[in-house]
């Protein structure tokens, strides 16, 4: 197996989650997590939200809820893009620009919406949300989006990002800072170290986690709490 392996934010959080999930969702892909309603009615979002902003499209009428706030970020001023790929690579002295789909690729990441203001040097984040509530807002994936904006955008100074909760009708918000761009991928590193080291190795040991009792879809483990 190759030593290097692209990693995204939700990739990552699978294997700190469970090894042994990882590989066999991402290496060996002899088992497949089933989609719950909750994921199938979040792609239904996110399309709507990426065909109402991108084309114009009319928001389909169980979705009107969300008017409103795409209007405000429809009428933001700079070049959108609708669920954007970003591809990084990682050297030892910081991060470049590759294709999403590069096998050689260190970090991708899928921005819902990137909103560029070139003339102002600023951009915006938006990750759309289902969740009920913002309370738990979890930012870390709009950060390391944020980095990647960096190396793709680098005359961008400043990014405004925000997690858009479309049914709590929540923005919880945050601001990065081009000088502060590589530090936002900082925290991910010791993470990924063990993904490579897992890679390198082949060894992908179990982990208890909460998924284990019910709802894992990898039966062979000795924590499935099904078997």
């Amino acid at each position: 197996m190759p030593k290097v392996l692209p990693w995204s934010y939700s990739s990552l959080t699978l294997f700190d989650q469970c090894p042994k999930k990882y590989y066999h969702i991402k290496i060996a892909r002899d088992v497949t997590e089933p989609e719950s309603d909750a994921i199938i009615y979040g792609k239904e979002v996110h399309l709507a939200a990426e065909e109402f902003i991108r084309d114009g499209k009319p928001i389909p009428e169980k979705y009107a809820y969300m008017a409103p706030m795409l209007d405000k970020l429809l009428r933001i001023k700079g070049s959108k893009y609708c669920e954007y790929q970003m591809g990084v690579k990682k050297h030892p002295d910081g991060y470049s620009i590759t294709n999403f789909s590069d096998k050689t690729a260190w970090y991708r990441g899928v921005a819902d919406l990137l909103i560029v203001n070139k003339e102002d040097k600023e951009a915006r984040l938006v990750d759309y949300k289902t969740g009920k509530s913002s309370q738990y807002a979890d930012m870390k994936q709009l950060r390391l989006l944020a980095a990647a904006t960096f190396v793709h955008f680098p005359y961008v100074q400043k990014i405004k990002a925000g997690l858009l909760f479309v049914v709590a009708k929540d923005f919880v918000t945050e601001e990065y800072e081009f000088t502060q761009r590589n530090a936002y991928f900082e925290p991910f590193i010791p993470i990924v170290r063990q993904l490579e080291e897992a890679v390198e190795s082949d060894v992908w040991n179990p982990k208890r986690n909460f998924t284990c009792r019910k709802w894992c879809p990898v039966l062979s483990c000795s924590h499935n709490g099904r078997n």
